[in-house]
């Protein structure tokens, strides 16, 4: 059986995606951005409604994720909740002010 520190730690994926998108926006390694030989970000082929499209993905997915019951994620007392919520925040403002 799954336990609600198992799912938890399976969302920061989701988590660590939004944060880095809403750092590095085309240039994060998520939306295909890449390093060049200098140390310089370089944007990726994504398009910013693709971005914006991944993100939203990623905010549905932590807002399920927190509404689970078995295993009861949604009763459950655990600190990366709070990350969870704070992705969802971020990645909904980073759509409205890249829309």
């Amino acid at each position: 059986m799954t336990t609600v520190t198992e799912v938890l730690t399976a969302a920061m994926d989701s988590v660590t995606l939004t944060n880095d998108i809403n750092t590095n926006g085309n240039k994060s390694k998520y939306a295909g951005g890449t390093t060049d030989a200098d140390g310089n970000s370089v944007a990726g082929d994504m398009s910013q409604a693709e971005i914006n499209e991944m993100v939203q993905r990623n905010v549905d997915h932590l807002k399920i994720i927190l509404e689970y019951t078995d295993p009861n994620v949604k009763g459950s007392s655990n600190s990366k909740k709070t990350d969870c919520t704070t992705a969802i925040a971020t990645g909904t403002t980073y759509i409205t002010e890249n829309s």
